[in-house]
């Protein structure tokens, strides 16, 4: 499967296997001949890949955002492999169709167990002078459908723009636009939500007169965030990585407490009553600046750093007169298997111990208080029992006989207090919250 110049666009449906390509109409194998095939790392799992077709290596040692050089490939004989260059495994494999006298480069992308591949080919008409022509390849499948804009502005607050692609599902191309060449920041948002979820943002992506380019998207760490790549047709690329993150804080302090925060400037409380769950907001990663206030007093915290392309979650818990804080790792990526839901439990309780059982069958055991389970995987339902579990209480803090769980979906479940009592069920309950999509 394919993009060829006379591409619109195509969803990559999420139930394909993970060596599956796009695909749009276009010629196949011609009878014989040779074509010129190259390999570009798109995938973050991996710090070098190897590509092979009919087992002769065309490609090696080729680097994470790097592309390598062309070879020549028999289109009769065209089983192509993409290795692992440090042992020689095998993480995609396919036979796709190609045309005698054609470039292509073929595009890994996705994650360790769950790689993607799509193969581009590299024919389009080059544009008169003063003019260039951009493809958007959405190939970060986490992130969901997205809107690209190019403008000439300061920043991204898109007050006036239009998106010169809309609604880009993962796994689609926008099809080769025409725009003047120049200098232009490039700013990726969620569909429809402009300036309040903003991607990525490229101060300075130049497209030369009379070229042909691509924009690459691909999925950071934490699943939202995207990061970029541009590839110049027949040409080079280059790195477009996000230097954002997404941060967002629980309150879980017990007897109703408040909590104000801001991190970076940014408001993410003000006066929120305990339990509550903030919205992201999306931050420059590094070091960062951090104020909180319990029940209106300052409290004195080590400032996070942040990683770019990740999301975290600032838990606020415990004695509102001896707050703590956690920084929580947030994974919010899709489920590697699709159909599955991915779900895990953060302990904001003062004590250790806690569970989630979904079917009942446990999917996370024992986690500390201030910390969180390791993501786990369970079949999609219509309707199911979800309990959390507590080891000072005897029966479940958190019952639902019928909790849906859409299939590709991402859930939280937060055990948090509901008054001061630390000694009987009633003092606890759970917050579910749907992170994805």
């Amino acid at each position: 499967m394919r993009f060829t110049p006379r591409a619109t666009w195509l969803a990559l449906m999420l139930s394909l296997p993970a060596t599956a390509l796009l695909t749009a109409c276009g010629s196949g194998g011609d009878g014989g001949g040779d074509t010129q095939v190259r390999l570009l790392n798109a995938t973050r799992s991996y710090p070098s890949l190897d590509l092979t077709v009919n087992d002769k290596t065309i490609n090696s040692k080729v680097a994470y955002a790097t592309v390598g050089e062309y070879g020549a490939v028999n289109i009769d004989a065209t089983a192509t492999k993409v290795l692992t260059s440090d042992v020689g495994t095998s993480i995609a494999a396919t036979t796709p169709s190609l045309t005698a006298g054609s470039n292509y480069t073929y595009i890994t992308y996705g994650f360790a167990g769950a790689v993607r591949t799509t193969l581009l080919q590299e024919a389009e008409t080059v544009p008169d002078a003063n003019k260039a022509k951009l493809l958007v390849l959405n190939l970060a499948p986490d992130a969901g459908a997205m809107d690209v804009y190019l403008t000439t502005a300061a920043d991204c607050a898109l007050a006036t723009e239009t998106a010169l692609t809309s609604n880009l599902q993962g796994g689609a191309g926008s099809g080769y636009i025409q725009v003047n060449s120049g200098t232009f920041r490039v700013c990726v948002t969620g569909y429809n939500k402009r300036a309040q979820d903003l991607r990525l943002n490229i101060p300075a992506v130049t497209l030369d007169s009379a070229t042909v380019n691509t924009l690459i998207l691909t999925s950071t760490d934490g699943g939202v965030l995207v990061n970029g790549i541009t590839l110049v047709q027949k040409g080079a690329v280059k790195n477009y990585a996000s230097t954002q993150a997404r941060v967002r804080t629980v309150n879980a302090l017990s007897n109703s407490a408040t909590v104000s925060a801001t991190v970076n400037g940014q408001q993410m409380f003000d006066g929120a009553i305990s339990p509550l769950i903030s919205d992201y907001v999306t931050v420059e990663s590094g070091a960062s600046t951090l104020s909180v206030q319990v029940n209106g007093n300052s409290v004195s915290y080590t400032p996070p750093t942040f990683t770019a392309g990740t999301d975290t979650t600032l838990l606020v818990y415990g004695d509102p007169a001896a707050p703590k804080l956690s920084v929580l790792n947030d994974d919010n990526r899709l489920p590697t298997v699709s159909g599955d839901v991915k779900i895990r439990l953060i302990n904001a309780m003062p004590i250790s111990g806690a569970g989630l059982n979904v079917g009942f069958g446990a999917v996370a055991s024992n986690v500390a208080s201030g910390a969180t389970s390791v993501p786990a995987t369970t079949s999609s339902s219509s309707s199911t029992q979800v309990d959390v579990t507590a080891p000072i209480a005897g029966s479940p803090i958190y019952t639902n006989t019928a909790f849906p769980l859409p299939a590709n979906t991402v859930w939280t479940f937060i055990a948090v207090p509901t008054v001061m009592s630390t000694t009987n069920t009633t003092g606890y309950t759970a917050l579910p919250k749907r992170e994805r999509p």
